[in-house]
């Protein structure tokens, strides 16, 4: 009888917060919900079987939001994956309300992050949250109020772990005076590395760092390109390519790249089994 390998695990692992040990490649369940992320999903039936498979992969760590949908994803992912897996850790957020389809208004006053943690809890048939991420900092909410709400939600138990997304190193060091937190997810990609300030930062002090839309690659792929070249040479694709270059780049980072079809998932997933040379890494990190 032969075991199937997990390739999830070939990606290393990450203590987050110091105490829940994941796989350092995820999934994000952005993409388990209709156009411009807003109602169900074109097949409900095949979300449920890229977040099982997802897990029969390796994957422990999944990220979601009550805004995706909106409660579309994390009721699919209870349908799915209930009773959860022991090692099984589920990230949402909060703070982004929806208006229509691509439409994300941020509201971060401290009773609405409280209502939807709470639903969140509800949706995922939880009772604890392991990791709560502020979605967007709300420009009309002091930074504190938003983070301090948390704190007391973190305080009742209802939260074990705070983190943020959009954020700059400025910010975090202000809600770090508040709480503390242990991830940060910003945009970040071989094409757009705006946030690499707030990546070494996060490296030096040991951050989670979640880089969403981990697969896009821009004009770097095509006929004669530098990326689809080296993805030839290495019989890989440039996702995969591009997955193995975020895993290298830092050991805090956990990419989530996200599908709705299992597919694309077990393609993304084997990106943690391609090791990358010093001098590889340095031609893609050329790249930009």
């Amino acid at each position: 009888m032969t075991t199937e390998a997990l390739p999830a695990q070939d990606a290393g692992t990450f203590a987050l917060g110091g105490d829940l040990t994941i796989n350092r490649l995820g999934f994000g369940s952005m993409q388990l919900t209709g156009p411009g992320v807003w109602g169900d999903p074109k097949d409900p039936d095949e979300a449920v079987r890229v977040l099982r498979r997802a897990v029969e992969l390796g994957v422990n760590f999944i990220d979601t939001a009550d805004s995706y949908g909106p409660a579309v994803a994390e009721p699919l992912i209870a349908k799915a994956l209930k009773p959860y897996a022991d090692d099984l850790v589920i990230a949402t957020k909060g703070g982004l309300t929806r208006s229509g389809p691509n439409e994300w208004p941020p509201v971060g006053r401290p009773e609405y992050l409280r209502q939807q943690t709470e639903m969140s809890l509800r949706w995922l048939g939880l009772e604890r949250i392991d990791l709560y991420q502020l979605h967007r900092v709300d420009a009309k909410v002091p930074l504190e109020d938003q983070v301090g709400e948390l704190k007391k939600l973190q305080d009742e138990g209802k939260i074990r772990h705070i983190g943020l997304s959009e954020v700059s190193i400025d910010q975090l060091k202000q809600a770090q005076e508040v709480a503390e937190i242990v991830s940060v997810q910003n945009l970040f990609n071989l094409t757009d590395r705006s946030s690499e300030a707030l990546l070494d930062h996060s490296t030096e002090n040991g951050i989670a760092f979640i880089p969403w839309f981990p697969l896009a690659t821009g004009q770097l792929t095509g006929e004669g390109s530098p990326l689809t070249e080296l993805a030839e040479k290495k019989g890989a694709t440039p996702a995969q390519l591009a997955l193995a270059w975020l895993l290298k780049r830092s050991p805090v980072m956990l990419p989530i790249p996200g599908t709705s079809s299992v597919d694309h998932l077990e393609d993304n997933l084997r990106g943690a089994q391609i090791q990358l040379s010093d001098a590889e890494f340095e031609e893609l990190s050329a790249l930009k």
